[in-house]
């Protein structure tokens, strides 16, 4: 018994300290899942919200949810009754007068009118304030993700950061992102109370990679004990290791899309070197040839197996989190 008290006081557990948890009835979750709904997946169909539903189930997640980018098309396909499955949606919203840079917010157990009315604010009113109001007054589950990540292009208002933080009751701890901005995170999630997950933000179906337990017999208990901190994440493995298997998985649907359907895509590993040469190599004449096809899809993914695409990510990234790290000193 001594034992498993000291895991619940723990942030962050192993996966075989997750077992017992779970066998007292913890519900298990990864929170920030892309299904081929989103703009920025291949339309694989091993990305479809029906296989990935069926995979998550079979890597034990109790709650499954798809937060496609500002859609919602994912429930229309899968049945709302769906054992466990929890209807979500990662909504992104810059406002240019209070932030600056912008934002992505995962919302859960909204229905269709909510997410028009959340769409409405977000890209016509540009409107934080009312946009977080809405979230409250709706009694709407929602999660602030990657707080430290900024668009490619955006210039990071750093300063907003912590104090957008204290405006939400949860903040997301992302596996594609660094450790260093995961654990600063973390930090400013401690200092002002605030609930943690731990997320893969997966677009290639790799979900449940790590994940967060609470106990609750529904999502609105599981999350609640979330918020409170009755909380534990499983984050085995670090960005590297993550990043790697995330590139690796989008070399293989890429290569196996047609040009066309890839050129009207907007994804990105956020490695941009490695996207052109995606872009040039994941060509359709190449795909006339299938052996050669074959070939280079191996090449690219012995490369991205190597670690060095994620390496490269890891590097570029380096000086943001030394601007990152004396903001959040200087706010100390």
């Amino acid at each position: 018994m001594a034992a498993k008290s000291r895991i619940h006081s723990k942030t962050t557990i192993s996966s075989r300290e997750a077992e017992d948890l779970l066998e007292e009835g913890w519900k298990k979750a990864d929170l920030h899942v892309h299904s081929c709904c989103s703009y920025d997946v291949p339309p694989a169909k091993a990305m479809h919200p029906e296989a990935l539903y069926a995979k998550a189930r079979e890597r034990g997640l109790d709650f499954v949810t798809f937060t496609d980018h500002d859609t919602m098309k994912a429930f229309e396909i899968l049945d709302r009754d769906t054992e466990g499955l929890v209807p979500g949606v990662e909504i992104a919203i810059k406002d240019p007068e209070n932030v600056g840079h912008t934002i992505h917010t995962n919302v859960f157990e909204l229905d269709f009118e909510e997410f028009e009315e959340l769409e409405k604010i977000a890209n016509q009113d540009h409107d934080l304030p009312a946009f977080m109001r809405y979230l409250r007054t709706h009694d709407l589950p929602h999660v602030y993700n990657h707080p430290f990540w900024f668009a490619v292009g955006e210039r990071p208002n750093l300063w907003a950061v912590p104090e957008l933080m204290k405006q939400f009751p949860v903040v997301e701890y992302n596996m594609q992102d660094l450790m260093q901005k995961n654990l600063i995170v973390s930090a400013l999630a401690k200092n002002y109370g605030k609930g943690l997950v731990a997320t893969t933000d997966s677009h290639t179906g790799g979900m449940g990679a790590v994940y967060t337990l609470a106990p609750g017999d529904n999502f609105k208990e599981f999350f609640e004990n979330v918020k409170k901190g009755k909380s534990c994440m499983v984050v085995e493995g670090g960005t590297w290791k993550h990043l790697t298997k995330e590139l690796n998985a989008w070399v293989e649907l890429v290569f196996n899309i047609d040009r066309q359907v890839r050129e009207e895509m907007d994804f990105t590993t956020n490695v941009r070197t490695f996207d052109r040469l995606i872009g040039v190599f994941a060509s359709e004449r190449l795909r006339e040839f299938p052996r050669l096809n074959h070939t280079t899809m191996r090449l690219f993914q012995n490369f991205s197996r190597s670690g060095l695409p994620a390496y490269m990510y890891i590097r570029s990234e380096k000086p943001l989190v030394s601007r990152i790290e004396k903001v959040v000193d200087l706010m100390a």
